[in-house]
This record gives C-alpha cells, sequence and structure tokens, in this order.
C-alpha cells in the first residue's frame, strides 16, 4: 500500500479476503481499492455469484464484525512468514522481517495498513455490486457506520 487507507475499510477488506477463502476455497484478493466511502476487492474465480451467495459472504462478514474481535499485529522473520503465507506481494527488498496483523483466530496475514484495535469499531458491511469478467469477480462494498 503506498498511502495510508482507511483502517475500518482495510480491516473490512482482510475479513472479507478470509471469508472468500473460506466460502469458496479461492485466493486472497489480487487486486483491491479501499477507500473510506466505497472499495472493491478483484479474485481470480471461476464464475459470477448468485445473489444468495452475495448475501452469505455480507452475512458472515458482518457476523465476524459484531464479534469485536481484538486486531493485533506481530513481527516474524521472512523465513518464517514463507513458511505460513503467500508472499509474492511483498516488495524484493522488504527486509528480514514481516508485520503479521490477525483477527482474533479468523485471519492472519502479512499487512502494512493500518486497522481498527477491533472488529466492533468496522461497522456494517454492505456488498453494494458484484461483477465477473473474464476470470476476475469484482466485489465493491461499502461500510455503514455506527453510532
Amino acid at each position: 500500500m503506498k498511502k495510508q487507507t482507511d483502517s475500518r475499510m482495510h480491516s473490512a477488506e482482510h475479513i472479507l479476503n478470509q471469508t472468500m477463502v473460506r466460502m469458496f476455497g479461492c485466493d486472497r484478493c489480487f487486486s483491491a481499492h479501499i477507500e473510506k466511502k466505497k472499495s472493491k476487492c478483484d479474485y481470480r474465480f471461476p464464475r459470477s455469484l448468485m445473489q444468495e451467495e452475495v448475501k452469505t459472504i455480507e452475512t458472515q462478514v458482518n457476523e465476524i464484525i459484531s464479534q469485536d474481535l481484538p486486531v493485533n499485529e506481530k513481527i516474524i522473520s521472512t523465513q518464517d512468514a514463507q513458511k505460513q503465507f503467500s508472499l509474492v506481494r511483498l516488495p524484493a527488498d522488504s527486509g528480514n522481517n514481516i508485520r503479521i496483523v490477525s483477527i482474533g483466530d479468523y485471519d492472519h496475514c502479512p499487512c502494512i495498513g493500518s486497522h481498527v484495535n477491533s472488529t466492533g469499531e468496522i461497522g456494517q458491511f454492505r456488498i453494494t455490486t458484484s461483477s465477473f469478467t473474464e476470470g476476475i469477480l469484482r466485489i465493491r462494498f461499502k461500510l455503514i457506520y455506527l453510532v
């Protein structure tokens, strides 16, 4: 990430990615655009989503958010990280240590972005649209911030 992203949206992206991995066995998104008002994630995927699947993804992401899970970070060696995580998006000059962000026991991944302290800070997750073109599933989402 080259610029500071919204910590709520970025944390929601992590939960969406893990939900996609668990529900469909796909990889995490290969491209994301995270903004405060709306965001999108692109996945290599074989088809479009059915409306029931969109609702199930939304429900699962909101269930994790509602659990108010802690969001923590730890630094591990790049060598140890290679055993547990895909580091293909990591710059070649990233050094000997990697920051791992954990959302409770739900998600763990290398990341340099900003995050909330707990999922209860995120707000309500909504998928606004999804589309499928030439092997790429795009999910667009927003957050409804609770007061």
